[in-house]
């Protein structure tokens, strides 16, 4: 797929789902599903990127895969520079701080992925280096 034709996919994604409710239709409608808005690392422009996610407590978890491309995902890099960001799931959002997960909390979190989502153990195979997995916590706000 080429980088216009999965912006194009993801645009419509994020249409569905605000406009469903948090809810998408096709091959993702089984699939647990966020919205994840972050700012550009160099540019400083907001981008909002679909994600599959899984719940881990009052955070949420998600995994730069990047579709099984040979490249981490731009969200990922956005996250690197800045982890706050803003993440919508059903017809919430939220504020929340990224924080790159490792060592046996990785592990955990990864095989338990792979049970909803095997291919990524077919995408990790094909890689010289780990998938990312990010936790995205709710940001502690002053009042």
């Amino acid at each position: 797929m080429t980088d216009t034709a999965r912006q194009r996919l993801n645009e419509k994604i994020i249409q569905q789902f605000r406009s469903g409710g948090g809810r998408v239709g096709g091959q993702f409608a089984d699939t647990p599903l966020l919205l994840l808005t972050t700012l550009g690392a160099r540019t400083g422009v907001s981008r909002t990127w679909p994600l599959a996610y899984q719940q881990d407590g009052e955070r949420v978890v998600v995994f730069a895969a990047n579709g099984g491309r040979g490249t981490r995902p731009g969200w990922f890099h956005n996250l690197l520079a800045n982890p706050a960001a803003t993440i919508e799931v059903g017809t919430e959002s939220w504020p929340v701080t990224a924080q790159i997960v490792t060592g046996d909390e990785r592990a955990e979190l990864w095989q338990r992925q792979l049970v909803a989502s095997p291919f990524l153990a077919d995408f990790q195979a094909k890689l010289d280096w780990e998938i990312p997995v990010v936790a995205l916590t709710p940001a502690v706000t002053s009042a």
